[in-house]
C-alpha cells in the first residue's frame, strides 16, 4: 500500500478508535461518579448551565476520557502508520487538542481543569502512545 495513503488511514483509524474510547469513558462516568444534585449532563446546554455545581471529582472522568482517548488513538495511528510514526501519533494528539480547546471554550469550567486538560491530556499522551507503540 502507498505509504501516504497508509499514514492517512492510520490517522483516521486513530481518531475513530480514540473517539470511541473517549465516548465510552464519558458514557460510564455518570454511573461511577454521579453528577451533582440538579446537574443535567445529557445536553451541552445542561452541562454548561450546571458546570458550576461540579466538584473536582466530577472532572476525573472527563480528564481520563480525553487522556486515554488520545493515548489509544495515537497508539493505533503509530502502529498502523507506514513511516513517520511519531508524526502520525502527534497529528492525532493535535486533533484531539483542537477538540478539547473547542470544548473548553464552549463549556468553560475551572481554570485548573482547563490547564491540566490542555497541557497533559493531549500532546504528552500522544507522545506516550507513540512510545508504547514501539517507536519504530
Amino acid at each position: 500500500m502507498n505509504t501516504i495513503l497508509r499514514n492517512i488511514l492510520a490517522v483516521v483509524a486513530g481518531l475513530i478508535v480514540g473517539s470511541i474510547v473517549n465516548m465510552g469513558i464519558v458514557m460510564i462516568s455518570g454511573s461511577v461518579i454521579p453528577p451533582p444534585e440538579g446537574g443535567d449532563i445529557t445536553t451541552m446546554e445542561g452541562l454548561k448551565s450546571t458546570i458550576h455545581l461540579f466538584e473536582p471529582k466530577h472532572f476525573l472522568f472527563p480528564f481520563l476520557a480525553h487522556a486515554l482517548g488520545t493515548l489509544v488513538g495515537a497508539f493505533v495511528a503509530a502502529k498502523l502508520a507506514g513511516n513517520r510514526k511519531l508524526l502520525m501519533a502527534l497529528i492525532v494528539g493535535f486533533c484531539f487538542l483542537i477538540g478539547g480547546t473547542i470544548n473548553i471554550s464552549m463549556l468553560g469550567g475551572p481554570l485548573w481543569f482547563s490547564a491540566l486538560d490542555l497541557i497533559v491530556a493531549y500532546i504528552p499522551m500522544a507522545y506516550l502512545g507513540w512510545i508504547l507503540s514501539g517507536k519504530k
